[in-house]
């Protein structure tokens, strides 16, 4: 019994250790615009596999997923993926370098692009993790940004998935187990 115990904690203590995935509101309250100095904001941050992007922006704007040179030339005709609902959420899955630009090769041009490098953190991505919607997703595009109030999105200040949550639902599994263990 006291080696079920031991291990136990040990497997929620190793929860608590990989249970933190960041969602980053790209641009903060600016969001995806050309006003927003992309480049600045993302040198401030440190992205790693299981965070989010979420990306918010008006109809006169779209969000492309492009390769490097793409990124470096604002080729807007050979995109990986595009979005268009104007509350896109991109999943960092894998460690790299991702880039997206604006669908409006002006605005790229303009630095409306972003640059983003995933570190590997060691830990899988959280379980459900939101996939991101194509063009002509279900959610509706939003008139403006200014329709996404900045108080229910979360911004790159670092809403974390899991710390103090997982570490609850890891005790109550654990307390669930020790329950069925004095059963049988």
């Amino acid at each position: 019994m006291a080696k079920l115990v031991l291990v136990y904690c040990l497997v929620v203590l190793g929860l608590a250790l990989t249970c933190n995935a960041a969602t980053y509101m790209v641009g903060d309250n600016s969001g995806w615009d050309i006003s927003t100095d992309l480049d600045t904001w993302a040198q401030s941050k440190t992205f790693v596999v299981g965070d989010l992007l979420l990306f918010q922006y008006s109809s006169s704007h779209s969000l492309e997923e492009v390769k490097k040179e793409d990124f470096d030339s604002c080729n807007t005709t050979n995109v990986a993926r595009t979005f268009t609902n104007g509350n896109t959420t991109v999943p960092l899955t894998e460690p790299g370098t991702r880039y997206f630009v604006c669908g409006n090769q002006l605005h790229c041009l303009g630095g409306m692009k972003l640059k983003v490098n995933v570190e590997d953190n060691q830990a899988n991505p959280p379980i459900g993790a939101p996939q991101a919607q194509p063009a002509g997703g279900t959610l509706t595009q939003p008139a403006s940004k200014s329709n996404n109030p900045a108080s229910v999105i979360p911004t790159s200040a670092g809403s974390v998935y899991g710390g103090r949550d997982c570490i609850v639902m890891a005790f109550l599994g654990f307390v669930a187990t020790m329950f069925w263990v004095v059963q049988v």
